[in-house]
């Protein structure tokens, strides 16, 4: 399954936007974050509890744009890897998603 998601002059850098698919009758909520250039995509579920990160329609970065913040615990997870470093999951990580970057720029989700 693919998915193109946006394009990534679509983002600023540093930037967020989360998405919801729906295939085959199913629902799955994605997040993209650009940083640096790089695009890193991850399901949009806190692993201490099971629930969408953001806080407003994609909000997934702290204030300082440095780390992605769970809205309801504050745990905070690394953007290029999504490991929790702080915060009630400490120690867990986000689940990763692999994606590409067409010859056009878009995003395109491949998992």
């Amino acid at each position: 399954m693919s998915n193109t998601l946006c394009n990534i002059n679509d983002l600023n850098d540093p930037d967020s936007r989360g998405f919801t698919l729906n295939a085959k009758r199913k629902e799955r909520r994605v997040f993209i974050v650009k940083k640096d250039a790089q695009v890193f995509a991850y399901e949009n579920k806190c692993p201490h509890a099971g629930i969408n990160l953001e806080w407003q329609d994609n909000q997934f970065l702290d204030t300082e744009e440095q780390r992605i913040q769970c809205s309801v615990h504050g745990a905070l997870f690394e953007i290029q890897s999504g490991q929790c470093v702080s915060g009630p999951c400490n120690g867990e990580s986000l689940t990763s998603i692999k994606t590409e970057i067409d010859s056009a720029g878009n995003i395109i989700l491949l998992d």
